[in-house]
């Protein structure tokens, strides 16, 4: 069984709401910059620049963060992992590096990101913006902007689709019965 959760507009509206609340939390835009984690995550970034730029009238860089060899379940899958680009083209030293994802969950993904991050340099700090918090946290992470909170069962499965994809923006969940 599935359910819409978000549609293009209420997904368009939680963007817009994320952005402003960066925006106020940091007092502007100066030494920020967004690292969106592959491959929804960079998506989100992307969109979430654009309108800081057009509310602040400035620039903000926007990196690309794969993961994958930062996982603590690598060795439990079956199949290879596939490797995507990472792409973070200026220092993150000293910045407030705004990390985007499209579904927080068990914050698993989020710890091996930080992991990640580190390698690139030593950021002043590290804020958490997710489209989708679906609860279930193994980890004690939170995250600073969220679009929606989503009470979900464990077994659920949470699908973000956007039109970068060739897809209708909306996010779908799944219930496992």
């Amino acid at each position: 069984m599935s359910k819409e959760i978000l549609n293009s507009k209420g997904l368009e509206r939680a963007l817009t709401r994320i952005a402003h609340e960066i925006i106020e939390k940091n007092k502007g835009t100066d030494n920020l910059c967004l690292v969106g984690i592959q491959k929804g995550g960079v998506l989100l970034a992307k969109r979430l620049a654009s309108q800081i730029e057009a509310i602040e009238s400035g620039h903000i860089e926007v990196g690309a963060l794969d993961i994958t060899l930062y996982r603590d379940d690598l060795n439990t899958k079956a199949e290879q992992p596939v490797v995507k680009a990472t792409d973070i083209p200026f220092s993150i030293t000293d910045k407030t590096v705004i990390l985007v994802d499209d579904v927080l969950f068990t914050g698993r993904s989020i710890r091996a990101a930080m992991d990640a991050l580190i390698d690139f340099g030593r950021p002043a700090r590290i804020q958490l913006a997710v489209l989708i918090d679906r609860g279930h946290r193994e980890l004690p992470i939170k995250a600073d902007y969220a679009g929606k909170n989503i009470p979900t069962s464990f077994n659920d499965l949470v699908e973000v689709h956007l039109k970068e994809d060739n897809s209708d923006d909306r996010v779908v969940l799944l219930n496992e019965q």
